[in-house]
């Protein structure tokens, strides 16, 4: 697989990425199996896909446990993406980015992980009760004491606090601002799809002009891009897309034609292409800086997933997907 570079730090991993968080988090939990994840994490590995993304907050914990068992054997293999400063609650997260904590949260980490250095240490969220600055000086000082090797910075969600008329990553740009100051930073990892595009605006421009990696959060939609979502069928309760506006039914058969557009692509390029693949390819075509992480569990998806990098979208077929309808059910 094309390998692309992650930011000043000169480190370099596979185009396409793994996402962990489903393995442990957010989706349903009746499908989570603790073996075919590790056999999805081996898989990735095995095709080069080798950013394995997690996070301390997933599970919580078990996501990294997880990871970390694969890594006790192919650790030299990977590139580790782990993430602090979100607590879990019994119904609440909460930011907590004091310097002591993230230290401690650190060496947690690489514990869970079986690892002694993380690749890049991503702030999940800044803690709005402490300068983030300190926060990320923090961070800086694992750099320094060679626990991590570069640093990431997680964006505030798109949807969280939008004023009109103000760019969707305004907060994101101003807090990237504040922390180049202190120590650089490597990549940026938020949501960018055929259907949320929305980064494209500012936020991948930013990065683009600095050299910093951007790691696609989400780029497969949650799963609706992949076209294997049924409108009505419903999710478990513990499913974040049970609360999720864009996969009521209703709105889930209103965006059916973003997906049709993704086959009419892939049918062009052959009858084994996916809408996924398509998708993924679209991602990577934005910019050399991007490394797209879809999350999945399962080994037959992380191959599906990867073969994407080998896909070449031409003129016809990016100028087709720029005139798909906007997704409905949006935040707004």
């Amino acid at each position: 697989m094309e390998r692309r570079r992650i930011g000043a730090a000169a480190l370099e991993a596979g185009a396409i990425g793994l996402g962990c968080m489903p393995m442990s988090w957010a989706y349903s939990g009746s499908g989570r199996r603790g073996a075919e994840s590790l056999r999805a994490v081996h898989r990735a590995l095995d095709v080069g896909a080798t950013l394995l993304d997690t996070a301390d907050m997933y599970g919580p914990f078990t996501n990294e446990l997880l990871v970390g068992r694969a890594l006790r054997e192919r650790r030299a293999e990977a590139f580790v993406s782990t993430k602090v400063g979100l607590l879990v609650g019994e119904q609440h997260i909460v930011a907590n980015g004091r310097p002591g904590y993230v230290k401690r949260a650190c060496d947690a980490s690489l514990r869970r992980l079986q690892t002694d250095v993380i690749d890049l240490y991503q702030l999940h969220r800044a803690d709005p009760e402490v300068p983030v600055e300190e926060t990320w000086g923090a961070m800086a000082e694992l750099v320094r004491a060679g626990k991590v090797r570069a640093l990431g910075l997680c964006a505030v969600g798109a949807h969280a606090g939008r004023r009109p008329g103000a760019h969707l990553y305004d907060a994101t740009i101003r807090q990237l601002e504040r922390v180049q100051q202190v120590f650089p930073v490597s990549a940026v990892q938020a949501e960018l799809s055929v259907w949320s595009p929305e980064a494209l605006d500012a936020l991948l421009p930013w990065c683009g002009a600095r050299g910093v990696g951007f790691l696609a959060a989400m780029p497969l939609g949650n799963g609706f891009l992949t076209g294997t979502l049924r409108p009505g069928a419903g999710f478990e309760p513990d499913d974040m897309r049970a609360r999720h506006p864009r996969f009521t039914a209703e709105m889930m058969a209103a965006n059916q034609p973003i997906v049709a557009g993704l086959r009419r692509v892939a049918r062009r390029h052959g009858p084994s292409v996916t809408p996924a693949q398509v998708a993924l390819a679209w991602v990577l075509a934005q910019s050399p800086h991007v490394v797209p992480v879809p999350g999945t569990r399962h080994e037959h998806r992380v191959a599906e997933n990867a073969a994407a990098h080998g896909l070449r979208l031409t003129a016809e077929d990016l100028a087709e997907v720029a005139e798909l309808p906007a997704a409905q059910g949006s935040w707004d």
